[in-house]
């Protein structure tokens, strides 16, 4: 099995690269990655992290890892040190442990909606047992999923996004492709804190949801100019944590202005 992360590379110039959340796909970002390949000039590889999308499964999922299996990516695609990284939530968390890792790699760093500082990760325990209640070995449809999910997940545009990762095999069974196991065993793992020695020195954009407390005012402060004192931290008003989905024509207007300036 391939240990170089699935990707989708659209658009010609600087290079871009996405890097999606907890649960999502490639494909979450792809009307945002599409408009910044074509309407700023952007070379754009949004990439599935490990154990999620068509990327390989693996039973260890740490951001050390994760920023090596980046690193592998970008050895194979020869991106240079003109490269931007952007990544929300638990991609944000793991583009600042690249950042901090391989500085010379990139030229700027982008994080949506993710703070340095721990998260606990106990708002994931209705939705692992959401995903977790779906019978998979017995399903006929969407629709019974969407079902079982219900009892532990009441928000319907959770349970469409989370839904996002169940498909139908040649057979007419169903899989996630979430390596769900791996995922639900790793949760302190993926709520840990940003540390490193060195600060990453580069230019840095921090945008937060405006209905998010993903970033707090104390982060704001603290826990992120200590590790990225060249940073600046953006509002999108109105946002939740799904930033890019509530307001895509914000956040592709400060993406593009940060990364051409």
């Amino acid at each position: 099995m391939s240990s170089l992360l699935h990707y989708l590379d659209q658009g010609q110039g600087q290079p871009l690269v996405i890097l999606h959340g907890l649960f999502g796909t490639l494909d979450n970002w792809q009307t945002l990655a599409r408009r910044w390949a074509t309407e700023a000039d952007l070379r754009v590889i949004s990439v599935d992290l490990r154990n999620h999308g068509r990327s390989f499964q693996s039973p260890e999922h740490s951001y050390d890892l994760m920023a090596q299996d980046v690193l592998a990516l970008f050895d194979h695609l020869q991106l240079g040190p003109d490269t931007s990284l952007l990544g929300h939530s638990m991609g944000g968390k793991v583009a600042m442990r690249f950042a901090l890792d391989y500085p010379d790699r990139l030229a700027n760093l982008l994080v949506m909606d993710i703070s340095p500082r721990f998260s606990d990760m106990q708002h994931q325990d209705d939705i692992l047992a959401g995903l977790q209640a779906v019978p998979l070995a017995t399903l006929e449809g969407r629709q019974q999923a969407d079902e079982a999910m219900a009892v532990h997940i009441p928000h319907v545009g959770v349970r469409q996004f989370l839904l996002k990762n169940l498909y139908r095999r040649d057979d007419n069974s169903f899989v996630w492709r979430i390596n769900l196991e791996t995922l639900a065993s790793s949760m302190a793992a993926v709520g840990e804190e940003t540390t490193a020695v060195q600060p990453f020195l580069k230019p840095a954009l921090f945008v937060r949801g405006g209905k998010s407390n993903y970033i707090t005012a104390e982060d704001k402060l603290h826990s992120i100019p200590a590790l990225f004192p060249n940073s600046q931290v953006e509002t999108v008003v109105d946002a939740g944590h799904w930033l890019h989905a509530e307001k895509p024509e914000e956040v592709f207007q400060l993406v593009k202005a940060f990364v051409q300036q």
